[in-house]
């Protein structure tokens, strides 16, 4: 990321001794990207960190996909995966049931009011956006406070957990990596900054505001991990707990970023999806639709053009508001649209028409688009509205 941080007790010089006043030493932890060629961060901790007195496997929740074939637009209603009467239950970590994936990155959901285990992501970086409620996460680096609209990310590798808090669960749209998710270069200096040109800048994130200190021992922490057999899951036991960080400086972190904060960019006629992204990971880019003054050409046509993105499929999660382009559809908050690579796509019928004359769009929703096909997950299957590959034409296949 770039964005240098510094919190806690550190000593002046990286690699030299940093002693707690009792004279013991603490134990350098360099957690770096990319072989140690890219960003990093130094820990100190009061324990070694490599310390493990057990490890068994964490049977992981169904992580098969199925094929989008026969190749269909598709309408997954995500409120329906999880009743109320589930939601005591579960937690944002375990909780998760995988909506879409591929090769390089897996979209799940999850409904949860029960604080999760410890956890760590060793496969890439996570992105979980809040749709509503409140949580604190408890990290290695410290802790984050997360409310509705907040995406958090958590570099790959990184020791935290979910508490949800309030009167809410916790809706999450977790958007599993295979790679570090990352800014647009082209919203960036050479030297890591965010340009003036970009639609947010280093305020907008919110990292840690302190390290954190638990107690405890034999302390369990679930890693996700991918083997020769696919994306599998290792419970290991630590003797000391490992929220035991009394310092940390560098540009890998944990941070929040709210969707509030996206600065939109509009033109007079209608821009096309680039002018949306937020972020990127390996073959795949993270876009949002915010509220926005539209298209101001006095004969623009507000809504999208039909389009074949031929080299993605497109997820659309909504999330908020009300999406011009989608009304008639069943479509509304909580809703995945799939249009793959391969399939036009565009408004439903009538909201081309419609739209003209609109001033301003009320609509949320984080867009997804990859650069391989996307398989359909267990979740997916469970929640698919059959009818909307047909909406378009008003009738469906012949019986």
């Amino acid at each position: 990321m770039a964005f240098y941080r510094q919190l806690g007790n550190i000593p002046p010089k990286r690699h030299t001794q940093h002693r707690d006043e009792s004279g013991n030493l603490y134990y350098e932890e360099l957690m770096g990207e990319e072989g140690f060629s890219s960003d990093s961060s130094l820990l100190y901790h009061r324990e070694i960190p490599s310390a493990i007195v057990d490890a068994t496997v964490w049977e992981l929740r169904d992580q098969s996909t199925t094929p989008n074939h026969p190749l269909k637009p598709r309408h997954l209603k995500l409120h329906t995966l999880f009743p109320e009467s589930t939601w005591n239950e579960t937690d944002v970590v375990t909780g998760r049931r995988l909506i879409l994936g591929n090769a390089d990155v897996r979209l799940s959901y999850v409904v949860a009011a029960a604080p999760s285990p410890l956890y760590r992501n060793a496969i890439g970086d996570e992105m979980v956006y809040i749709e509503s409620g409140e949580a604190t996460v408890e990290t290695v680096f410290g802790t984050l406070e997360a409310c509705e609209g907040d995406y958090v990310l958590i570099p790959m590798s990184t020791t935290h957990r979910w508490i949800p808090k309030g009167d809410k669960p916790l809706r999450a749209y977790a958007i599993e990596a295979n790679s570090h998710i990352v800014p647009p270069k082209r919203y960036l200096s050479r030297f890591g900054q965010l340009l003036e040109n970009a639609p947010f800048c280093e305020r907008d994130l919110h990292g840690p505001t302190a390290p954190m200190i638990a107690e405890g021992t034999d302390i369990e922490v679930l890693v996700k991990h991918r083997t020769s057999a696919g994306i599998v899951g290792t419970r290991m036991v630590y003797p000391t707990h490992p929220f035991d960080v009394v310092g940390w400086d560098g540009c890998l972190y944990p941070y929040t970023f709210n969707i509030s904060d996206y600065e939109p960019i509009t033109g007079r006629v209608h821009q096309p999806p680039p002018a949306h992204q937020a972020f990127e990971g390996n073959n795949f880019v993270i876009c949002n639709f915010v509220p926005r003054k539209v298209d101001y050409h006095p004969l623009s046509i507000p809504v999208p053009y039909y389009h074949s993105n031929v080299d993605s499929d497109e997820i659309m999660f909504y999330c908020g508001g009300d999406y011009e382009a989608r009304k008639g559809s069943g479509i509304g908050q909580g809703s995945i649209s799939i249009h793959p690579g391969g399939h036009a796509h565009g408004p439903q019928p009538g909201a081309y028409e419609r739209s003209i004359g609109a001033e301003f769009f009320d609509e949320l929703a984080v867009m997804v688009d990859t650069f391989r096909p996307l398989e359909l997950g267990e979740g997916a299957l469970a929640c698919e509205d059959e009818a909307y590959a047909w909406s378009w034409a008003g009738r469906g296949p012949k019986q």
